[in-house]
């Protein structure tokens, strides 16, 4: 399985490779931007198709890694336990050797003292037998008396008597050495031959771990394949994300669809942190992710008064005055856009405060001003409030810095209210009744976003 779905993996890649380096993978300079998205975004579940079948070819082969190593571990505590079991063995043989010499040594000097023994006996007897041989005339000239005749006779009986007491213990004794000898030999033997099973046990789980150590290195120069594989389809798959990326970095007008919402949610989590459904609910609450940026533009560049734009109406809280409003000359100014032609959001009609709020992340000039330089930093250039990519980005931001990165219910909760009233809100009790709801339906919203995302991902 693994060497066809390598093979035509590897050729999928050649052809993404060359695509990329001739530029041939986006699509004509001449195609719509919603034409090369659309593209792009073909390629890029192909990519993410191929990604899935090497993910499971590199699980599939870690998972064999894994049982090849377990198994090579087992054989060598296999081993390792028959070589002990062996030097044990050839130490109990030499041992025994040494003992069977000892034994060996005894029965020659047990047979020297039964010879010994014999030969002392032998005397006796025929001493005792030359006494009774002798006449009566003869023992009455050579003994003083009588008595003495007895008394060496009796010497000679008892000598005799203990002679062969002592004969026959030597003798027993010998026949003992004798059969612990054979006893020694049999558990040398047997001993020896344990040792040789042994050794024939443990030279065939070496060829057994030899072999096994061998597929180990080869399923280990496959998963190495696979994951630089893997790494290369998804070095393929960033390429295209990212010139989605900057394809969803248009105005308002061009708001992107879910899928690449969520593309640029992911990126975004990445940098800070910031769960992509909770991100996603927060753009949803704030300007229907881009779809709703406002219906202001400011009147002038003096008093803070916006117009509607449908309606003509003149706001006198279209902006903070002092706050806000020299924020977006700024802006306007880096960004080489007329300021008078910049969409905002309007006030809210009988609730006190002002609008002014730019971008799909409805951030006001003075918080964004607080995260400009970051921003610009992480993107490479001057940060647009009103581009897709760039508002994504900052509402990341600053929701991670208010407690959105612990990616718990509670740290969104309060991350959420901290994004509407300000992060001192949530220092007064009263201030967080008033704004509870906004928080409360942004969190309804993270588990449908959650919900579409996981749907998402089940169907790519």
């Amino acid at each position: 399985m693994f060497k066809l779905s390598l093979k035509k993996s590897l050729i999928i890649l050649v052809i993404f490779t060359l695509l990329l380096s001739s530029g041939a993978v986006f699509i004509s300079a001449q195609a719509t931007p919603e034409q090369e998205r659309s593209s792009l975004q073909r390629q890029l579940k192909e990519l993410e198709e191929l990604e899935r079948k090497i993910q499971v070819d590199v699980t599939v082969t870690q998972a064999e890694r894994e049982r090849i190593q377990h198994q090579v571990s087992t054989l060598r505590r296999r081993i390792n336990q028959l070589n002990a079991e062996i030097r044990q063995a050839q130490v109990r043989a030499q041992s025994l050797t040494g003992q069977i010499i000892n034994t060996e040594a005894s029965i020659e000097v047990t047979v020297n003292k039964i010879d010994t023994l014999r030969g002392r006996l032998a005397n006796t007897l025929r001493n005792i037998y030359q006494e009774d041989q002798r006449t009566t005339v003869e023992i009455l000239l050579s003994e003083k008396d009588l008595s003495g005749f007895f008394d060496n006779t009796s010497a000679l009986e008892r000598l005799s008597s203990e002679s062969r007491d002592i004969l026959g213990e030597i003798i027993v004794l010998k026949v003992n050495l004798e059969e612990e000898k054979i006893s020694l030999g049999d558990a040398k033997t047997e001993t020896e031959q344990l040792a040789a099973a042994k050794t024939a046990q443990a030279r065939e789980a070496e060829a057994i771990r030899r072999e096994q150590q061998r597929l180990l290195e080869g399923n280990q120069q496959r998963e190495a394949l696979q994951k630089k594989e893997l790494e290369e389809v998804r070095k393929q798959a960033a390429q295209i994300r990212a010139r989605i990326f900057e394809l969803a970095g248009t105005p308002s007008t061009q708001a992107p669809n879910f899928g690449e919402a969520y593309e640029l949610a992911k990126w975004v989590e990445g940098i800070t942190g910031t769960r992509p459904a909770f991100l996603l609910a927060i753009l949803q609450q704030e300007s229907a992710i881009g779809r709703n940026v406002g219906g202001c533009n400011i009147a002038d560049t003096t008093s803070g008064h916006s117009v509607n734009i449908r309606t003509g109406q003149v706001h006198s809280n279209g902006i903070h005055r002092t706050r806000d409003l020299p924020g977006l000359l700024i802006i306007a100014n880096e960004l080489n856009t007329d300021p008078l032609k910049i969409q905002i959001s309007c006030p809210v009609p009988n609730i006190p405060g002002f609008g002014g709020a730019m971008g799909p992340a409805q951030f006001i000039p003075s918080t964004w001003m607080g995260y400009r330089s970051r921003l610009s930093t992480l993107l490479g250039k001057p940060a647009n409030p009103w581009v897709i990519r760039d508002s994504f980005l900052a509402s990341g931001l600053l929701l991670s810095d208010l407690g959105a990165r612990s990616q718990t219910s509670e740290g969104e909760w309060r991350a959420a209210i901290s994004y509407y009233a300000g992060p001192n809100c949530l220092n007064s009790q009263a201030c967080i009744n008033r704004n509870r709801s906004y928080a409360d339906q942004v969190m309804g919203r993270v588990a449908g976003f959650q919900r579409d995302i996981d749907i998402l991902n089940q169907s790519r």
